[in-house]
């Protein structure tokens, strides 16, 4: 049931607070990471921690999808080719953009409706060398906006974070 799938979280409040963006460029370990579709034809690179914190949601089409990603800002993402070659799905409310590659059929980013300010980003289509660990945090899709109301941290992962 989806109250089971909630429960089982991989993280605690508090470790998923110590992943958060702002903590993670504090410490200044960004990296850039490259990745892109399975064609090849979309890449892009982002900077992020080499600790991913990765969503596995169970909405309907991320259970469809399996898929699992972690959240960035915009302004941290740079799409270096294949934009014509991007095609994008909407449903429901439209705010999440679910782009994929329309040679190979792969979503290695997209604009969640948690997020639309940011991106998520597969961390399988992200290109070997650069990722330390991934955290896995279960998130219940299934009941959307309750699920949004109590997560303390998913909506600040899309926020540029404040220099000093």
């Amino acid at each position: 049931t989806c109250t089971d799938f909630c429960l089982t979280s991989s993280l605690t409040a508090s470790c998923a607070e110590q992943l958060a963006p702002s903590t993670i460029k504090d410490c200044g370990t960004l990296v850039k990471h490259t990745g892109g579709c399975h064609c090849g034809a979309v890449r892009f690179e982002v900077l992020s921690s080499p600790d991913l914190h990765v969503f596995h949601c169970n909405c309907s089409i991320c259970t469809k999808k399996q898929n699992h990603h972690f959240i960035i800002p915009k302004s941290q993402f740079t799409l270096l080719q294949g934009l014509d070659n991007l095609t994008t799905y909407t449903f429901n409310t439209h705010v999440a953009k679910h782009t994929f590659c329309k040679t190979c059929g792969v979503q290695s980013f997209y604009s969640p409706r948690s997020n639309p300010d940011g991106y998520g980003v597969s961390p399988h289509c992200l290109d070997p060398g650069t990722v330390r660990s991934v955290t896995v945090e279960k998130f219940c899709g299934e009941k959307w906006e309750e699920s949004m109301q109590t997560h303390k941290t998913i909506r600040d992962m899309s926020k540029p974070v404040q220099e000093k």
